[in-house]
């Protein structure tokens, strides 16, 4: 039986050189000179810091169009609130990756409530869909694309 895997992940090759390349792009503007200020990765977290919640915003942006060009999809991106005070700033930004169960049930309900003619099994941190034919499973991709489940989703282990 063909089936398919929807999964969210991160390529963690590509987020070390969207922040290695957004560490360069702060040494090299001109508003971040002479500041401590940077980005530190720790697995799926970048931890920001500087001066100021202001410098931080423009830290985000930066962050977020590297990421961007790298190929990662930024609504992976879940930011904390910045923790203020008098001499420093600092924001964790995580990276989500992976299917909750809740995400998981609510993305096997929509599959369920459009009467595709497909199964679907949560299986750890993916969601495997299965079904008769080649176009019902083309549909429920299609489908999944539409729907705002808040994730970024991959579709990978298409068997035939």
């Amino acid at each position: 039986m063909p089936s398919f895997d929807v999964v969210s992940e991160i390529n963690h090759h590509e987020l070390a050189n969207a922040v290695d390349q957004a560490r360069r792009e702060l040494a090299q503007r001109f508003d971040f000179k002479g500041i401590e200020a940077g980005f530190d990765l720790q697995d799926a977290t970048v931890t920001m810091s500087a001066p100021t919640e202001f410098q931080l915003k423009q830290m985000l942006e930066i962050l977020k169009l590297k990421l961007a060009k790298r190929g990662i999809d930024v609504a992976c991106l879940d930011v904390q609130a910045p923790q203020v005070n008098l001499a420093r700033a600092v924001q964790p930004v995580v990276l989500k990756h992976g299917i909750d169960a809740e995400t998981g049930k609510k993305a096997a309900r929509l599959i369920k409530d459009a009467r595709l003619k497909v199964q679907t099994q949560l299986q750890g941190d993916k969601l495997r869909v299965t079904g008769k034919q080649r176009d019902d499973l083309q549909s429920a991709i299609a489908l999944l694309r539409k729907a705002d489940l808040g994730i970024p989703l991959q579709f990978d282990n298409f068997r035939d």
